[in-house]
């Protein structure tokens, strides 16, 4: 879409933000990353120094869609590297999968989660983004066994652990495969243990080490995340949100998961310690061959990392595909409306969101959909689309992109191939009318000013 400028992931660099950045981690065997022992030279810890945003950089509330523009603020190295490196072997594989909530009162269901799917490779970081209430944190939570689901598979290297129970349920999760950063690291924290005692827990509940060799592994991860093993006697309040976020990295890390599972990892975060954080997981996927799930409102932070985005809305996959080309051409017209939605402090394209809202003076109902058609399994955006027809009522169908292999770059959406044109025919009345608006109220405002000059 032409009119939404927006620089493909791969030219994004941390570069765009001034200020040092972090050394790259050393490579350490992939199997051994929770055995490597802490230098005894560590330095002390410390913060990363500040890092001094553009002029108008970051935005500070992160509005839904939040966070700053993909074309302004970078995070991190390009993944293009890591994504040709990827195993084509599938890690996660979810399909069909649903999640339903009782309504207060034990009357009805309220459906989350509709029919997702997903996949994450070794070696590949998946965005998932969509504003709040879209069911992401839900997914996460499915994925990883928190909340249970009521139809569909969850593979983890071609088993379906969606169907575990029981003994073979705990077995599992004390395996530590799945691991989880929360997006709150001082609540995800106990605030009475040390962070050695918190990373080192799951451990020893599983009984998988002795007291000595847990200290050895808890060491090792700290250090991996760029912490001084010193910091294991500290408590979450005594160091910094920074340094939480990286105990909370490290204490998923130990466990040597083959999938990790972030909510919203940088939010609360300053832009410099963003930065840092989003480096490192790129650092440990690259490292380590870790399938990484980010869950972010932040289209940026995305940009600069991830391999794949999956947009969700209100529980259902409304486009799927690399983050280069959803970012650049969005086939799906909510797709553009999310990236046209984030903050951009160079004002650009800033019609490009309201082109893709219905205008309030129209009768959609004459021509568009049901207002229950979501209800009765038709399109979740079409209420908000404003090239809804009454095709809509229907489930949209799934539809590769063109010359691109099957479950490359989905889409969903019935009106795939015309919604652009209809969009450039209204946005360009839109302009039209703007135009005329502006002049009329230019020579309203001389014959006024005209009139009230004295003679």
């Amino acid at each position: 879409m032409a009119d939404i400028h927006l620089a493909a992931p791969d030219t994004i660099r941390t570069g765009s933000v001034s200020g040092p950045v972090p050394e790259p981690l050393p490579a350490q065997p992939a199997r051994a990353r929770a055995t490597t022992a802490a230098s005894p030279a560590a330095p002390p810890p410390a913060e990363p120094p500040p890092v001094t945003p553009p002029p108008g950089g970051t935005s500070p509330g992160g509005t839904s869609p939040g966070g700053t523009s993909p074309a302004t603020t970078a995070a991190a190295p390009s993944p293009g590297a890591a994504a040709s490196a990827a195993s084509s072997a599938v890690l996660l594989r979810v399909e069909g999968l649903g999640v339903s909530f009782a309504e207060r009162g034990g009357i009805g269901r309220t459906r989350v989660l509709d029919g997702v799917e997903l996949t994450v490779r070794p070696g590949e970081i998946v965005g998932i983004v969509g504003e709040t209430g879209s069911g992401k944190t839900t997914l996460a939570r499915a994925i990883a066994g928190l909340t249970p689901a009521d139809r569909g598979q969850v593979e983890l290297d071609g088993r379906d652990i969606a169907r575990l129970r029981g003994r073979a349920q705990r077995r599992f999760r004390r395996g530590g495969a799945i691991q989880f950063v929360f997006q709150d690291p001082l609540r995800a924290l106990d605030p009475e243990l040390t962070l050695g005692e918190s990373i080192g827990e799951g451990m020893a509940i599983a009984g998988t080490a002795g007291r000595a060799r847990r200290a050895e592994r808890v060491a090792g991860a700290l250090a991996q995340v760029g912490l001084d093993p010193a910091v294991a006697e500290r408590r979450p309040a005594q160091i910094s949100g920074g340094q939480r976020q990286r105990a909370s990295i490290a204490r998923a890390i130990v466990a040597e998961p083959r999938l990790l599972l972030c909510d919203e990892p940088v939010s609360a975060l300053d832009a410099s310690n963003r930065n840092h954080i989003l480096i490192l997981l790129d650092e440990l996927r690259r490292r380590f061959d870790l399938g990484i799930a980010v869950i972010s409102h932040d289209l940026s932070s995305l940009a600069g990392i991830a391999d794949r985005v999956v947009v969700l809305y209100r529980g259902r996959v409304v486009e799927d595909g690399p983050i280069a080309d959803v970012f650049a051409s969005p086939r799906h017209p909510y797709t553009a409306l999310l990236i046209a939605s984030a903050p951009d402090i160079h004002g650009r394209d800033r019609q490009a969101a309201a082109a893709l809202r219905p205008a309030p003076d129209v009768d959609s109902q004459s021509v568009g959909p049901r207002p229950d058609a979501r209800d009765r399994g038709g399109c979740v955006f079409a209420h908000r689309c404003p090239f809804a027809t009454v095709d809509c009522d229907g489930a949209p169908p799934r539809v590769d992109a063109p010359g691109r292999s099957s479950g490359d770059w989905i889409a969903a959406c019935h009106h795939l191939d015309t919604w652009r044109s209809h969009r450039a025919a209204s946005a360009a009345s839109t302009a039209t009318a703007t135009a005329t608006a502006t002049a009329t109220a230019t020579a309203t405002a001389t014959a006024t000013a005209r009139k009230e000059t004295p003679l």
